[in-house]
């Protein structure tokens, strides 16, 4: 099944300057780990070393936070939208 991920500036890098690619996988895990063969790099920029989202990373399925629905395991469906947005700090 197939969904679009939206990529911030700071990781189109490793996309080849895209800002949407269209990536499989029933779970997030499984999408993140396609766009890790697919754009090799890209799993450690998203988790920390214990496979977890890092804490300054944030992903949202259709608009809804991930850390509130079920993190990596979040199921997706044909159509979502994952967007990955770096976090933003600042004074």
């Amino acid at each position: 099944m197939s969904v679009v991920v939206r990529i911030p500036a700071p990781l189109r890098s490793l996309t080849g300057n895209q800002e949407s690619i269209t990536a499989d996988g029933a779970s997030l895990q499984e999408c993140i780990n396609g766009l890790e063969a697919a754009y090799p790099g890209i799993k450690e920029r998203l988790c920390d070393e214990s496979g977890q989202l890092r804490r300054f990373i944030n992903i949202y399925v259709n608009g809804e936070d991930v850390r509130f629905l079920s993190g990596l395991e979040t199921p997706l469906k044909q159509g979502d939208e994952v967007s990955i947005v770096p976090a933003v700090a600042g004074g």
